[in-house]
């Protein structure tokens, strides 16, 4: 079970640069593996703060992927920062704000990333609240 958040903030979202494998120096929304003993909220707030240095509050969940091929199912909540305070972590080399049209779709870590960011950007064009998805990858 993989957690994170996806963090608005003044018409943006908080991505971070990986400085571990896999997908080194490549873009990630904050999230890792769920420990025992924590909830799925719990998981995804401490990886933000572990690799993003940033305190958030959850909103809702937006999205679960799961992946099959590798046996991962990937929980991602619409959080947004308590503080507009962030710095990168010590598995993040940089952590920024994009808009919308600023993501760098092609230099994201994962294809759950991109799946994930994807709807996100699909909800706000379509000037419609996020609301939760849930689908299945089949392919890396």
């Amino acid at each position: 079970m993989v957690v994170g958040c996806l963090i608005e903030h003044d018409n943006k979202v908080l991505l971070c640069k990986r400085k571990i494998e896999p997908s080194y120096g490549l873009w990630t929304l904050p999230a890792g593996y769920l420990e025992i003993g924590e909830s799925a909220m719990e998981g995804a707030i401490r990886e933000t703060r572990e690799e993003a240095n940033a305190d958030v509050e959850v909103i809702s969940p937006f999205v679960q992927l799961d992946i099959p091929l590798i046996g991962q199912t990937y929980i991602i909540f619409l959080a947004k920062l308590k503080k507009p305070h962030f710095s990168p972590g010590p598995e993040s080399s940089e952590c920024k704000l994009f808009s919308l049209d600023e993501i760098p779709f092609s230099s994201l870590s994962f294809s759950s990333m991109v799946v994930t960011l994807n709807l996100y950007v699909e909800d706000m064009k379509a000037g419609r609240k996020p609301k939760f998805h849930y689908g299945t990858i089949n392919k890396r």
